[in-house]
């Protein structure tokens, strides 16, 4: 009993030792995340402290000199940016544009998924790798076709909401649903084997169990489309075009910066205050977003 004492003693004492080995060895590890953080984290940094700088000040000097002459910053970026009449209705067109376009194909997606993943039909992995090859597809070679089927021949719906929303919603579905595809295939085969002896149809089981435990995955495609959707430009630029009240917030602040390239000092500004709600929508879903990137690349 004595020297079972004595080397329980020396392994407890032993213990700190190899934790503090492992944390030595993990330190450089550290130190180079660190530093790539630092350095991805830079430009940012510069673009945030020239939001509060006048257009000489940005040109005549580095953004880095600001930080030991606090005198040359201000809101005024700031304060002409929300002093704009039309930037209040942009951020509700952009929510308006935002959320059905993030909810309409999150939830066609799932359902497609379910139906890849669980659902036996002829061609059913034929048709799975045309919509996955639509990933390759260029968003710029779709853009003309779109806008003849949307012009007043055809769906007349070019310049409104529903436009935007069906071209969101095309652009998005392919990503969609092989991330959900490949996350709802790796759920135990077993509990939905059960369901079926138990008499539960597709629909329930898709409602009561795939899509509950697709919670994740969901969440992180949501973030992904939202984010797509709230900050482009391109899309809402050529399906709303010249329709200024259907306008979001991105064409707004583009349109801050005139033809001779004069108010370009304004943009910093209204970047970072586009990416306010982007950034609350991320934080509130984080927890979600590795355990859906991770369970979605696990299985094919």
């Amino acid at each position: 009993m004595t020297a079972r004492s004595r080397m329980a003693g020396q392994g407890t004492a032993l213990l700190p030792r190899r934790l503090g080995r492992i944390r030595l060895g993990r330190l450089p590890l550290h130190l180079v995340v660190i530093g790539l953080i630092v350095i991805w984290l830079i430009p940012t940094i510069g673009l945030f402290v020239n939001s509060f700088r006048t257009a000489e000040a940005a040109t005549s000097s580095g953004w880095w000199t600001a930080i030991f002459q606090p005198a040359q910053l201000s809101l005024d970026n700031y304060a002409h940016v929300l002093s704009q009449s039309d930037i209040a209705p942009a951020f509700v067109n952009s929510l308006f544009i935002s959320i059905p376009a993030t909810i309409i194909p999150v939830l066609v997606a799932a359902f497609a998924a379910y139906a890849f993943a669980w659902m036996d039909f002829p061609g059913r992995n034929v048709l799975f790798v045309v919509v996955v090859g639509l990933l390759v597809v260029p968003l710029q070679t779709t853009l003309i076709p779109i806008l003849q089927l949307y012009g007043p021949k055809n769906l007349n719906i070019a310049g409104s909401f529903l436009g935007v929303w069906l071209a969101h919603t095309a652009y998005g579905l392919p990503f969609a649903i092989f991330l959900l595809r490949n996350f709802m295939g790796s759920l135990p085969r077993e509990i939905f084997e059960s369901a079926a002896i138990d008499g539960a149809s597709p629909v329930t089981s898709f409602l009561r169990l795939a899509l509950p435990m697709s919670v994740p995955a969901i969440a992180a495609l949501a973030i992904f489309q939202f984010l797509f959707v709230w900050n482009d430009l391109l899309v809402s630029l050529i399906y709303i075009g010249a329709n200024v009240q259907n306008q979001p917030l991105t064409v707004v602040i583009s349109n801050l910066v005139t033809s001779l390239g004069g108010g370009w000092e304004f943009l910093a500004a209204a970047a970072f205050i586009s990416m306010a709600l982007p950034l609350a929508v991320f934080f509130l879903l984080q927890r979600y977003f590795v355990r859906g990137i991770v369970g979605g690349s696990v299985k094919g």
